[in-house]
Protein backbone atom coordinates (compact mmCIF):
# COMPACT_ATOMS: atom_id res chain seq x y z
CA UNK A 1 0.00 0.00 0.00
CA UNK A 2 1.35 3.42 -0.96
CA UNK A 3 1.44 6.36 1.43
CA UNK A 4 -1.45 8.77 0.68
CA UNK A 5 0.75 11.87 0.38
CA UNK A 6 3.81 13.04 -1.47
CA UNK A 7 7.11 13.90 0.18
CA UNK A 8 8.48 17.30 -0.78
CA UNK A 9 11.83 17.61 -2.56
CA UNK A 10 14.69 20.09 -2.33
CA UNK A 11 14.31 20.99 1.32
CA UNK A 12 17.16 21.73 3.72
CA UNK A 13 15.92 19.16 6.24
CA UNK A 14 14.31 15.78 5.84
CA UNK A 15 12.77 16.02 9.32
CA UNK A 16 12.47 18.80 11.88
CA UNK A 17 11.66 17.55 15.37
CA UNK A 18 9.91 19.58 18.08
CA UNK A 19 9.50 18.39 21.64
CA UNK A 20 11.18 16.37 24.29
CA UNK A 21 14.80 15.79 25.13
CA UNK A 22 16.02 14.27 28.38
CA UNK A 23 18.97 12.98 30.30
CA UNK A 24 18.27 9.41 31.40
CA UNK A 25 19.62 7.77 34.52
CA UNK A 26 19.43 4.06 33.71
CA UNK A 27 19.44 1.60 36.59
CA UNK A 28 19.71 -2.13 35.83
CA UNK A 29 18.36 -4.48 38.50
CA UNK A 30 18.36 -8.31 38.59
CA UNK A 31 14.57 -8.30 38.72
CA UNK A 32 11.85 -5.73 39.23
CA UNK A 33 11.61 -4.95 42.96
CA UNK A 34 8.45 -5.57 44.94
CA UNK A 35 6.82 -2.67 46.80
CA UNK A 36 8.49 -1.54 50.05
CA UNK A 37 11.64 -3.61 49.43
CA UNK A 38 15.35 -3.11 48.82
CA UNK A 39 17.39 -4.41 45.90
CA UNK A 40 21.03 -3.99 44.87
CA UNK A 41 21.47 -2.59 41.36
CA UNK A 42 23.75 -4.29 38.82
CA UNK A 43 24.76 -1.28 36.73
CA UNK A 44 24.03 2.44 36.55
CA UNK A 45 24.63 4.90 33.70
CA UNK A 46 23.80 8.43 32.52
CA UNK A 47 22.79 8.77 28.87
CA UNK A 48 20.93 11.17 26.60
CA UNK A 49 17.34 10.41 25.63
CA UNK A 50 13.96 12.05 25.05
CA UNK A 51 11.51 11.03 22.35
CA UNK A 52 12.13 13.68 19.70
CA UNK A 53 15.82 14.24 20.30
CA UNK A 54 16.43 10.50 20.03
CA UNK A 55 14.35 10.21 16.86
CA UNK A 56 16.37 12.99 15.22
CA UNK A 57 19.58 11.16 16.16
CA UNK A 58 18.24 7.87 14.78
CA UNK A 59 17.30 9.41 11.43
CA UNK A 60 20.67 11.13 11.26
CA UNK A 61 22.46 7.80 11.69
CA UNK A 62 20.47 6.52 8.71
CA UNK A 63 21.73 9.43 6.62
CA UNK A 64 18.84 11.89 6.86
CA UNK A 65 19.26 15.60 7.57
CA UNK A 66 17.50 16.52 10.81
CA UNK A 67 17.04 19.54 13.06
CA UNK A 68 15.91 19.65 16.67
CA UNK A 69 13.75 22.39 18.21
CA UNK A 70 13.58 22.19 21.98
CA UNK A 71 14.80 23.49 25.29
CA UNK A 72 17.42 22.42 27.78
CA UNK A 73 18.27 23.86 31.17
CA UNK A 74 21.50 25.70 31.88
CA UNK A 75 22.56 22.89 34.20
CA UNK A 76 25.21 20.24 33.56
CA UNK A 77 22.55 17.89 32.20
CA UNK A 78 21.57 20.53 29.63
CA UNK A 79 25.16 21.00 28.53
CA UNK A 80 25.50 17.24 28.17
CA UNK A 81 22.21 16.70 26.33
CA UNK A 82 22.78 19.50 23.83
CA UNK A 83 26.34 18.35 23.12
CA UNK A 84 25.12 14.83 22.29
CA UNK A 85 23.00 16.24 19.47
CA UNK A 86 25.89 18.31 18.17
CA UNK A 87 28.10 15.22 18.25
CA UNK A 88 25.55 13.37 16.09
CA UNK A 89 25.42 16.23 13.56
CA UNK A 90 21.79 17.09 14.32
CA UNK A 91 21.15 20.77 13.55
CA UNK A 92 20.58 22.62 16.85
CA UNK A 93 20.26 26.18 15.56
CA UNK A 94 16.77 26.37 17.08
CA UNK A 95 17.54 24.52 20.31
CA UNK A 96 18.22 26.66 23.36
CA UNK A 97 19.14 26.59 27.01
CA UNK A 98 16.82 28.40 29.41
CA UNK A 99 18.43 30.25 32.30
CA UNK A 100 17.39 28.85 35.67
CA UNK A 101 15.61 25.81 34.18
CA UNK A 102 16.43 22.19 34.90
CA UNK A 103 16.83 19.86 31.95
CA UNK A 104 14.20 17.12 31.74
CA UNK A 105 15.39 13.98 33.49
CA UNK A 106 14.20 10.40 33.70
CA UNK A 107 15.08 7.66 36.14
CA UNK A 108 14.67 4.37 34.29
CA UNK A 109 14.53 1.03 36.06
CA UNK A 110 15.51 -1.85 33.76
CA UNK A 111 14.68 -5.47 34.55
CA UNK A 112 17.89 -7.23 33.46
CA UNK A 113 16.08 -10.53 32.79
CA UNK A 114 13.69 -9.12 30.20
CA UNK A 115 15.07 -5.70 29.26
CA UNK A 116 11.68 -4.12 30.05
CA UNK A 117 11.82 -0.72 31.72
CA UNK A 118 9.84 1.59 34.00
CA UNK A 119 10.29 5.34 33.46
CA UNK A 120 9.98 8.01 36.14
CA UNK A 121 10.35 11.45 34.60
CA UNK A 122 10.11 15.16 35.35
CA UNK A 123 9.96 18.15 33.00
CA UNK A 124 10.54 21.66 34.33
CA UNK A 125 7.67 24.02 33.43
CA UNK A 126 10.27 26.62 32.41
CA UNK A 127 11.08 24.46 29.37
CA UNK A 128 7.57 24.84 27.90
CA UNK A 129 6.97 26.71 24.64
CA UNK A 130 4.19 29.24 24.17
CA UNK A 131 2.72 29.31 20.62
CA UNK A 132 4.26 32.71 19.86
CA UNK A 133 7.73 31.40 20.75
CA UNK A 134 7.87 28.74 18.05
CA UNK A 135 10.20 29.12 15.02
CA UNK A 136 7.48 28.64 12.41
CA UNK A 137 9.77 29.94 9.64
CA UNK A 138 11.65 26.65 9.94
CA UNK A 139 8.60 24.84 8.55
CA UNK A 140 9.46 26.20 5.10
CA UNK A 141 12.65 24.13 5.14
CA UNK A 142 11.49 20.61 5.99
CA UNK A 143 9.82 17.62 4.38
CA UNK A 144 8.42 16.23 7.64
CA UNK A 145 7.56 17.87 10.96
CA UNK A 146 7.71 15.33 13.82
CA UNK A 147 6.68 16.23 17.35
CA UNK A 148 5.53 15.28 20.81
CA UNK A 149 2.54 17.35 22.00
CA UNK A 150 3.77 18.19 25.51
CA UNK A 151 3.29 21.85 24.54
CA UNK A 152 0.25 21.08 22.42
CA UNK A 153 -0.78 24.60 21.38
CA UNK A 154 2.76 25.49 20.36
CA UNK A 155 2.98 22.17 18.56
CA UNK A 156 -0.28 22.90 16.74
CA UNK A 157 1.02 26.26 15.55
CA UNK A 158 4.09 24.63 14.06
CA UNK A 159 1.97 21.87 12.53
CA UNK A 160 -0.27 24.47 10.89
CA UNK A 161 2.80 26.17 9.43
CA UNK A 162 4.18 22.83 8.27
CA UNK A 163 0.96 21.96 6.48
CA UNK A 164 0.77 25.42 4.90
CA UNK A 165 4.20 24.75 3.42
CA UNK A 166 3.36 21.24 2.17
CA UNK A 167 5.24 19.29 4.84
CA UNK A 168 3.96 16.04 6.37
CA UNK A 169 3.05 16.20 10.07
CA UNK A 170 3.95 13.24 12.29
CA UNK A 171 3.28 12.79 16.01
CA UNK A 172 4.74 10.61 18.76
CA UNK A 173 2.10 10.31 21.45
CA UNK A 174 1.55 8.25 24.59
CA UNK A 175 -0.20 10.66 26.94
CA UNK A 176 -2.99 13.26 26.99
CA UNK A 177 -1.95 16.90 27.28
CA UNK A 178 -3.94 20.14 27.44
CA UNK A 179 -4.77 21.34 23.92
CA UNK A 180 -4.16 17.93 22.36
CA UNK A 181 -7.52 17.82 20.57
CA UNK A 182 -6.54 20.94 18.64
CA UNK A 183 -3.36 19.22 17.50
CA UNK A 184 -4.60 15.80 16.37
CA UNK A 185 -6.65 16.98 13.32
CA UNK A 186 -3.41 18.47 11.91
CA UNK A 187 -1.59 15.12 12.00
CA UNK A 188 -0.85 13.02 8.91
CA UNK A 189 1.07 10.20 10.62
CA UNK A 190 -0.40 9.35 14.04
CA UNK A 191 1.72 6.71 15.76
CA UNK A 192 0.88 5.98 19.40
CA UNK A 193 1.72 3.52 22.13
CA UNK A 194 -0.59 0.51 22.33
CA UNK A 195 -2.39 1.86 25.39
CA UNK A 196 -3.00 5.40 24.18
CA UNK A 197 -5.97 5.00 21.79
CA UNK A 198 -8.07 3.43 24.56
CA UNK A 199 -7.00 6.20 26.94
CA UNK A 200 -8.02 8.83 24.37
CA UNK A 201 -11.33 7.34 23.23
CA UNK A 202 -12.34 4.74 25.81
CA UNK A 203 -12.46 2.09 23.05
CA UNK A 204 -10.74 -1.13 24.11
CA UNK A 205 -10.59 -2.96 20.77
CA UNK A 206 -7.41 -1.79 19.05
CA UNK A 207 -8.69 -1.91 15.49
CA UNK A 208 -11.93 -0.14 16.41
CA UNK A 209 -9.93 2.54 18.20
CA UNK A 210 -7.68 3.18 15.21
CA UNK A 211 -10.69 3.32 12.88
CA UNK A 212 -12.32 5.88 15.17
CA UNK A 213 -9.23 8.10 15.33
CA UNK A 214 -9.10 8.08 11.55
CA UNK A 215 -12.82 8.86 11.24
CA UNK A 216 -13.02 11.47 14.00
CA UNK A 217 -9.82 13.40 13.37
CA UNK A 218 -9.04 12.64 9.73
CA UNK A 219 -5.46 11.42 10.25
CA UNK A 220 -4.56 9.46 7.06
CA UNK A 221 -2.09 7.11 8.80
CA UNK A 222 -3.04 5.83 12.25
CA UNK A 223 -1.04 3.19 14.08
CA UNK A 224 0.29 1.79 17.32
CA UNK A 225 3.43 0.05 18.48
CA UNK A 226 2.99 -3.39 20.06
CA UNK A 227 6.40 -4.05 21.56
CA UNK A 228 7.86 -7.43 20.64
CA UNK A 229 4.62 -8.22 18.77
CA UNK A 230 5.34 -5.57 16.13
CA UNK A 231 2.87 -2.93 15.03
CA UNK A 232 -0.61 -2.24 13.72
CA UNK A 233 -1.24 0.51 11.14
CA UNK A 234 -4.53 1.63 9.56
CA UNK A 235 -4.79 3.51 6.25
CA UNK A 236 -7.51 3.86 3.60
CA UNK A 237 -9.76 1.27 5.24
CA UNK A 238 -7.05 -1.39 5.51
CA UNK A 239 -4.90 -2.68 8.35
CA UNK A 240 -1.21 -3.45 8.03
CA UNK A 241 -0.13 -5.90 10.76
CA UNK A 242 3.62 -6.34 10.98
CA UNK A 243 5.38 -8.79 13.31
CA UNK A 244 8.30 -7.68 15.45
CA UNK A 245 11.89 -8.77 14.97
CA UNK A 246 13.89 -10.76 17.48
CA UNK A 247 16.54 -8.59 19.10
CA UNK A 248 20.00 -9.78 17.98
CA UNK A 249 21.68 -11.45 20.99
CA UNK A 250 18.66 -10.74 23.18
CA UNK A 251 16.88 -7.67 24.52
CA UNK A 252 18.99 -5.57 26.90
CA UNK A 253 16.74 -2.51 27.27
CA UNK A 254 13.45 -1.33 25.73
CA UNK A 255 14.05 2.34 26.60
CA UNK A 256 13.42 4.39 23.44
CA UNK A 257 12.10 1.46 21.39
CA UNK A 258 9.03 3.48 20.42
CA UNK A 259 11.21 6.38 19.31
CA UNK A 260 13.28 3.94 17.26
CA UNK A 261 10.10 2.58 15.64
CA UNK A 262 9.28 6.08 14.43
CA UNK A 263 12.82 6.44 13.08
CA UNK A 264 12.31 3.44 10.82
CA UNK A 265 8.79 4.40 9.77
CA UNK A 266 9.74 7.95 8.79
CA UNK A 267 12.86 6.64 7.06
CA UNK A 268 10.70 4.37 4.91
CA UNK A 269 8.31 7.22 4.14
CA UNK A 270 11.17 9.50 3.09
CA UNK A 271 12.62 6.77 0.87
CA UNK A 272 9.37 6.25 -1.03
CA UNK A 273 8.68 2.80 0.43
CA UNK A 274 5.24 1.25 0.83
CA UNK A 275 3.52 1.37 4.21
CA UNK A 276 4.24 -2.35 4.62
CA UNK A 277 7.98 -1.86 4.06
CA UNK A 278 8.10 1.24 6.27
CA UNK A 279 6.48 -0.76 9.08
CA UNK A 280 9.04 -3.55 8.62
CA UNK A 281 11.84 -0.98 8.78
CA UNK A 282 10.27 0.53 11.90
CA UNK A 283 10.13 -2.79 13.71
CA UNK A 284 13.67 -3.62 12.63
CA UNK A 285 15.09 -0.32 13.93
CA UNK A 286 13.23 -0.84 17.22
CA UNK A 287 14.66 -4.35 17.61
CA UNK A 288 18.21 -3.18 16.87
CA UNK A 289 17.90 -0.35 19.40
CA UNK A 290 17.13 -2.90 22.13
CA UNK A 291 20.58 -4.53 21.72
CA UNK A 292 22.09 -2.23 24.37
CA UNK A 293 21.13 -0.10 27.35
CA UNK A 294 20.08 3.46 26.51
CA UNK A 295 17.64 5.17 24.16
CA UNK A 296 20.29 5.89 21.51
CA UNK A 297 23.24 3.57 22.17
CA UNK A 298 22.35 0.92 19.58
CA UNK A 299 20.33 2.94 17.08
CA UNK A 300 21.52 1.41 13.79
CA UNK A 301 23.25 2.73 10.73
CA UNK A 302 22.00 1.80 7.26
CA UNK A 303 24.23 -1.26 6.96
CA UNK A 304 22.93 -2.74 10.22
CA UNK A 305 19.31 -2.02 9.31
CA UNK A 306 19.46 -3.58 5.87
CA UNK A 307 21.44 -6.57 7.12
CA UNK A 308 18.65 -7.38 9.58
CA UNK A 309 15.97 -6.87 6.93
CA UNK A 310 17.77 -9.25 4.56
CA UNK A 311 18.35 -11.88 7.23
CA UNK A 312 14.67 -11.89 8.07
Amino acid sequence: MQFPFKVLENKKFDVVGFGTNAVDYLIQVPEYPVFNSKIELDEYSEMAGGEIASTMVGLRRLGKNTAYVGRFGTDAAGDFGLQTLIDENVNVEFAEQIAGAQTQIAFILIDKKSGERTVIWKRDAKLAFAPEETPIELMKETKIFHATPHDALACAKMAQAARANGAIVSIDIDNIFAGLLEMIPLVDVFLASAEFPERLLGIKDRKDALREINARFGCPIVGMTLGENGSLVFCAGEFVETPGYAVPNGCKDTTGAGDAFRVGFLYGLLNGETIETAAQMANAVAALKCRAVGARTALPNKTELFDLLRQS
